[in-house]
């Protein structure tokens, strides 16, 4: 008999993890929490992202486009990759492992997690790969501590320094935490700027930051506002709307996306599931963005 209970991301297959499935799109989801620095709990974000878009199920094709991703994409969902509990260098090593198998075999990751951390292990796989990539990344900090130890905060300093990113070519939108301008080497559109000048001027500014390059995108779900997103770890309010960022994401058409992450969904400190519906939105408009390029 098929199994009838398991949740998968929109309802797509279900692939064993370790497979090497037939199609475009994998995504996989990755329990861990341990680089948190306040509040912990998005090692249960995968499941939360993958329960919530069964509101998102209903409809043919989401509003506002004009197809269902699934006509020109097969997405598959891996469930979550396994590793011990409790640690870090085993988890980087099976995402590593994983994730450079996928690549390998012609497949984009769509990841949720977990915490931040998660997106150091995705990018060092994709570098291995594919080389530097470019990178969109929203979220309410820079992520770009200096730090002896591992922790959500210090992937783009370590990205940066191992060349795994292009810091020309890497946009930063929301911030709304301490960094130092000087030696900052990103474009940042802050949500100050961003809430003053609108989405327009921010695709504007990603788009010219870009331009034509591979990239990987990564959402923090703190760039939004607590009031969209309050199930997250470090929360910051002055962040921007889910709107704000919706219309960004859509506005993004015929970007090469190689990749994706949503992170720092924590259901514990969640309200009437808002930030897992906001993960999931997220990610179904990341699907649309690689759908629309086919």
């Amino acid at each position: 008999m098929p199994v009838t209970s398991l949740t998968t991301f929109m309802n797509v297959p279900f692939c064993a993890a370790g497979a090497t499935p037939d199609a475009d799109v994998v995504v996989q989801g990755i329990p861990f929490d341990l680089g948190t620095t306040m509040r912990p709990g998005t090692r249960f974000g995968p499941d939360a992202i993958r329960i919530a878009s069964k509101i998102l199920q209903w409809e043919p094709h989401r509003w506002p486009w004009d197809f269902a991703f699934g006509d020109r994409l097969k997405v598959v969902d891996c469930g979550d990759i396994e590793f011990p509990t409790g640690e870090t260098q085993l988890m980087s090593a099976a995402v590593i492992a994983q994730t450079m198998a996928l690549l390998r075999a012609g497949r984009r990751p769509l990841s949720f997690g977990g915490d931040h951390y998660v997106t150091l292990p995705l990018l060092r796989a994709l570098h291995a790969v594919r080389g530097p990539v470019a990178m969109l990344h929203f979220d309410a900090h820079t992520d770009t501590d200096v730090a002896a130890h591992d922790h959500h905060g210090v992937m783009f300093h370590h990205a940066t320094n191992e060349g795994l990113i292009d810091p020309k070519a890497t946009v930063q939108v929301g911030i709304r935490t301490y960094y130092d301008r000087a030696t900052h080497k990103f474009t940042v559109l802050d949500a100050d700027w961003a809430s003053a000048r609108g989405p327009e001027a921010v695709v504007e500014r990603i788009r010219t930051t870009i331009g034509d390059r591979p990239v990987y995108l990564t959402f923090d779900i703190d760039c939004l506002d607590p009031a969209f997103a309050p199930g997250t770890g470090t929360p910051v309010a002055g962040g921007l709307s889910s709107s704000f960022v919706l219309r960004v994401l859509r506005a993004l058409k015929g970007i090469d996306l190689v990749g994706a992450d949503v992170v720092e969904v924590s259901p514990p400190y969640d309200r009437s599931e808002l930030t897992s519906l906001a993960g999931a939105t997220i990610a179904l408009d990341v699907l649309y963005l690689m759908a629309q390029r086919r």
